[in-house]
């Protein structure tokens, strides 16, 4: 079997494996980031690549899913809020470091590969991939074909606005973005939000530095009341992103990833009724909503897939 290196790059670490053709993945190196500017990242990305290339015998190729707007053809990383890079030449700066083929591409995007090909797409022609963590990125594959946009842009689910006058403010300065509302952190916000009215609440009781998306979805889990309010509205705000999908594409299914999407039932019970409810110009119940299957590894999995075929596609 042959085997390439997929890297997932991330705002606090870097996590390179072993990939088979058929998925597998046969071992993992993982670095954790403490500075974002191109030089250090790109240190860290050559010594987890260079163990893992090691540990491996013979990778014929090395695929990076980077956060960013990125040009597949050169692997120019034009733009990236999350590490305040624009123009950084990464494929080609890794290719002089390497004596193997380099491909990079957005890292949602990569996920959503990995996810289509081995995960909860498989089988599936119109599919999309929503990572929920501190943000929300995805992915979009229609007719088997995985959307790259005129500018390779296309599957910024997170950035189309659902409440652009009463919602929370998005990183990238709009208001009310899905990510806003429907992310982790947009839980968190939602929790915040109605603090007000439980004034007696557990989750009040420690520093909001603490106070993260997992304890929140637990609270509400237990039946804390301020935690359920708070899930309650994060639930709503995830439910009408969803049904925007529905409408924008269609999809056979959708799979949710990313650390919220560790709910599992509780937040499917939470969404899918309500979506259902919102569907509208397609036949309801059509489109499945379903818990990814790859978790963190989706990234990983999908980049070596494009560093195997050459190029970010659901195509063979």
């Amino acid at each position: 079997m042959r085997y390439a290196i997929g890297v997932d790059l991330g705002g606090s670490h870097v996590t390179a494996g072993i990939i088979g053709e058929d998925g597998s993945i046969n071992g993992q190196h993982e670095l954790d980031l403490s500075d974002l500017a191109f030089p250090a990242v790109l240190e860290a990305l050559v010594s987890v690549i260079g163990k893992a290339l090691t540990d491996s015998g013979k990778a014929v190729a090395i695929g990076i899913g980077s956060p960013g707007n990125i040009d597949h053809d050169d692997g120019v990383v034009r733009y990236s809020p999350n590490f305040g890079w624009e123009n950084a030449p990464l494929g080609s700066t890794l290719a002089k470091r390497f004596d193997v083929p380099v491909k990079v591409g957005n890292d949602a995007r990569c996920a959503t590969l990995g996810e289509y090909a081995f995960g909860t797409g498989s089988g599936t022609k119109d599919f999309v991939l929503l990572t929920l963590g501190t943000g929300i990125g995805g992915g979009i594959v229609a007719g088997g074909e995985l959307l790259l946009g005129n500018d390779f842009g296309a599957g910024e689910i997170g950035h189309h606005q659902i409440r652009p006058t009463d919602g929370f403010i998005c990183g990238c300065g709009k208001i009310g973005c899905f990510e806003a509302q429907a992310s982790g952190m947009g839980l968190i916000r939602h929790a915040a939000a109605v603090a007000a009215s439980f004034p007696k609440s557990t989750l009040l009781s420690m520093p909001p530095e603490k106070l993260g998306s997992k304890k929140i979805r637990k609270a509400a889990q237990a039946g804390n009341a301020h935690a359920l309010a708070a899930w309650k509205n994060y639930a709503s705000d995830l439910a009408l992103g969803l049904a925007n999908i529905v409408a924008f594409v269609n999809p056979q299914r959708i799979a949710l990833g990313g650390g919220v999407s560790t709910a599992g039932e509780f937040m499917l019970d939470a969404v899918r009724a309500r979506v259902d409810e919102l569907t509208t110009m397609v036949p309801r119940g059509r489109t499945e909503i379903a818990v990814a299957k790859l978790g963190n590894d989706a990234g990983q999995v999908g980049a070596a897939l494009m560093a195997f075929r050459g190029r970010l596609s659901a195509r063979p």
